[in-house]
């Protein structure tokens, strides 16, 4: 049974996302929806963002989706309930420059290691695709010289956009997050040698009422009636 207000309306359970997965979740939540399921509103902000309001316990979620270490993080710390994380989707990172320029070469390590050290300006993002990229310049012992030339987005900010306005010449981020963006050319994903792959998962909030309604969400978006949804916003189900 729905959970419903005063009104007669059933209640929405209240999620919050990271950007990253924010249209492969809204085609979810639509599709749960058709099929009968609960109303689902779902947040999408920074995953930095999401991960510490969560932790701080002060808003009534019912369900949280960020990358898997950040979910694991939150169970450890007793704010997801622990054995409810779901894994969703597999989301990798992409290469992409602002429309109408030259494409670089990307198709092994040292070319794109020879692109970025080519750039005039790199984007790159503050979640885990983000991180990543930020370990690998420093392996390739080449994160000093191009400290100066790289730009993060703020929190919520896709890099796509910042390649669309010419800020940058260069710009990494999960594919899903590119894909939508005009003014941008994506050049392709990483080389498999250096690829960037994030986990996105999903858990019940502690304290959350309507535990059993987010399994049931959950399930959903894990089964392969969803696979399609999540291959047409540029991720693989996990």
């Amino acid at each position: 049974m729905f959970q419903t207000a005063a009104s007669g309306t059933a209640i929405a359970l209240q999620g919050i996302s990271s950007m990253a997965t924010r249209q492969v979740l809204a085609e979810l939540a639509a599709a749960w929806q058709a099929r009968g399921g609960e109303p689902v509103a779902i947040e999408s902000v920074g995953g930095v963002d999401a991960a510490r309001r969560v932790q701080a316990g002060e808003e009534p979620f019912d369900v949280v989706f960020l990358a898997v270490d950040a979910i694991a993080r939150l169970i450890d710390g007793g704010r997801v309930v622990a054995g409810s994380k779901v894994d969703l989707v597999l989301s990798s990172t992409a290469v992409a420059v602002p429309a109408n320029t030259a494409l670089p070469d990307i198709s092994s390590e040292e070319a794109l290691r020879a692109a970025v050290l080519a750039a005039p300006s790199i984007g790159y993002s503050t979640g885990p695709s983000g991180v990543a990229l930020q370990k690998l310049f420093e392996r390739w012992g080449i994160a000093e010289q191009i400290r100066p030339r790289t730009v993060q987005a703020r929190p919520g900010v896709p890099v796509g956009s910042l390649l669309a306005s010419g800020e940058v010449a260069l710009g990494f981020q999960q594919l899903s997050e590119l894909i939508h963006v005009e003014g941008i050319t994506i050049v392709g994903a990483m080389p498999a040698a250096v690829a960037i792959d994030t986990v996105f998962s999903a858990g019940v909030v502690a304290g959350s009422p309507r535990a059993d309604a987010v399994r049931r969400l959950l399930a959903f978006m894990a089964s392969p009636e969803a696979a399609e949804a999540k291959r047409r916003q540029g991720m693989e189900p996990a």
